[in-house]
């Protein structure tokens, strides 16, 4: 749907703001740096949440993709997305939708890390007469969750109660230690302790006789700064295709290559205390702090003018349900901006997941204008 009438003037807000220029750029990058190193990507398409953001970052109109929740399978699959993993660990309730799924001819595989699920999809894949595809979690970092690389014992229990029905299609691990550290070299660290998890343990279940085609990995900042991935077939990463603050507080990205952003509105004033009221709250940004734990703290948001240029050290410092409130960074020796009522604002998220989780679709910009070229829809749910 295309609206070449409005404008970041005329929109209507709060509301979300695409750069599609930046996020074909970021897409590019990656993409051009795992063809390099010679391993494919599976974008994970949870970011985005958008069939028209998917094409853009699928090799194919067909995948392969990664998701979070089993709406964004179905949806994906409808919209002709045929390879896909479902990376969230599975529960015996959901076996039904995937085995729906497969009815329709999506090869979709799902993810576990015990013997309790590999026996639930073993005995769902008897009953039903197909084998649903199964990788076995590594917990590469202690993250979340995950086999250990080297607890031999689990994943032999695993692979054997999946070889009673079900298919074993390989291992897989989420870095999502790598959003702690801090610098190149630790960044780098965390790339290759992912990276020997996985192929350590793909490595032990093909000498004890179980296939294992698929060896993933997957984080953002480790797909920007793996400098190997020798034994790996494919790499998972989702939010680089927007990039927030806190990709770039990692230091993965710049400021200038988020691409997504809250058009907002100036609705007040309290000068004697250096706020300037917006009308975009937590229900606009999100609850994240995630850069909270960084060495600058971007409250809710980093403000920049109606074109996307940062006002320096203008923050979301506080946020209530439907107000943000605009101040200086503390310790700042900055000024406020001279911005009246009705002037517009544009705030870049912590966390582009989350801001983007609030809205249901896309404003998109492109070369350089202030006019909306097109509406993307945008879902959520689960």
């Amino acid at each position: 749907m295309t609206l070449p009438e409005q404008t970041l003037s005329t929109l209507s807000t709060p509301a979300l703001i695409l750069d599609a220029d930046r996020m074909d750029r970021n897409i590019a990058r990656l993409r051009d740096r795992l063809d390099g190193l010679g391993v494919n990507l599976r974008p994970h398409l949870k970011t985005a949440k958008s069939v028209d953001v998917a094409h853009r970052l699928m090799t194919t109109p067909h995948g392969p993709a990664t998701v979070s929740t089993l709406r964004e399978a179905q949806l994906f699959a409808q919209a002709g997305v045929c390879d896909i993993i479902y990376a969230v660990g599975i529960s015996p309730d959901k076996l039904p939708a995937i085995l729906a799924l497969k009815a329709e001819g999506i090869d979709i595989a799902v993810v576990l890390d015990s013997v309790e699920q590999a026996q639930a999809v073993a005995r769902a894949s008897r009953d039903a007469g197909v084998a649903i595809p199964a990788l076995i979690e590594v917990d590469c970092d202690g993250h979340r969750s995950g086999v250990r690389p080297n607890d031999h014992a689990a994943q032999l229990a695993i692979a054997s109660a999946l070889a009673d029905g079900a298919e074993l299609r390989g291992v897989l691990t989420h870095a999502g230690g790598s959003y702690g550290a801090r610098g190149d070299e630790a960044l780098r660290a965390c790339a290759e302790e992912e990276r020997l998890a996985v192929v350590s343990t793909a490595d032990w279940l093909r000498a004890n006789g179980f296939p294992c085609p698929v060896v993933s990995v997957g984080s953002t900042p480790t797909a920007h700064f793996g400098t190997s991935f020798d034994g790996v077939t494919e790499v998972r990463a989702g939010v680089f295709v927007f990039f927030d603050l806190v990709m770039a507080g990692i230091g993965v990205c710049t400021i200038d290559d988020i691409a997504l952003s809250l058009l907002s509105t100036v609705i007040g004033h309290q000068r004697e205390k250096g706020w300037i009221l917006v009308d975009a709250g937590w229900m606009a940004l999100s609850r994240d702090r995630g850069t909270a734990r960084q060495a600058v703290d971007q409250g809710y948001g980093l403000v920049c003018d109606q074109h996307g240029r940062p006002f320096g050290d203008l923050i979301v410092a506080d946020a209530n349900q439907e107000h943000g409130i605009l101040a200086l960074r503390p310790g700042s020796s900055g000024t406020l901006p001279d911005l009246a009522i009705g002037d517009r604002v544009r705030i870049l998220p912590n966390h582009a997941c989350a801001t983007g989780a609030q809205h249901d679709r896309y404003h998109v910009l492109s070369g350089g204008t202030q006019s909306i070229e097109a509406v993307w829809p945008r879902f959520g749910g689960w």
